[in-house]
């Protein structure tokens, strides 16, 4: 193996990505909520993945990005005019956007796929199908219990259905 000073030390030290998914919707009550959780998430030196979508998950997101966090956001539009323009989606809070052309559903297997960690703040249907994917594929589930929607209703999803996959909610 050739060793490069710097890439090779780096492809070591990979940064953990974390995604946060959830209401898509202003809802004032938990925007002081969603804007720790962003703070939160910058402090732990880690990787921010969104949706590149509005709401809380955009408060959360902008909060990250203004306390240093790195942003990713993953579009379900093909480029830039699609995303403001079909989607009426922001692009303030993220460092960059990755534009996908998959559509809404199609965006939730790209993002939830590309983090290692998913964290679930209120959440409406969208949401929901992004947990039953991080749910199949095993990865590590946190909730925002109290701030309703998805989030709120994991534990009983995951009681009532039963399913065994590798998930730690």
């Amino acid at each position: 193996m050739r060793v490069v000073p710097g890439v090779n030390a780096w492809s070591r030290e990979m940064k953990i990505k974390v995604g946060v998914m959830g209401s898509a919707e202003e809802v004032t009550a938990l925007r002081e909520k969603a804007r720790a959780l962003g703070r939160a998430i910058a402090s732990r030196n880690v990787i921010l993945l969104t949706g590149a979508t509005t709401g809380l998950v955009h408060a959360t997101g902008k909060a990250a990005h203004d306390s240093g966090a790195l942003h990713i956001g993953i579009s379900p539009a093909h480029d830039e005019r699609e995303h403001l323009e079909t989607y009426a989606l922001p692009t303030d809070a993220c460092d960059a956007i990755i534009y996908t052309g998959f559509g809404l559903k199609g965006r939730n297997v790209v993002l939830v796929r590309s983090c290692d960690v998913v964290v679930f703040i209120a959440g409406s249907i969208g949401s929901l199908n992004e947990f039953t994917i991080a749910y199949d594929e095993g990865k590590i589930i946190g909730c925002l219990t109290g701030s309703g929607g998805v989030a709120d209703e994991v534990k009983r999803l995951v009681e009532r259905f039963q399913k065994q996959t590798r998930a730690r909610v």
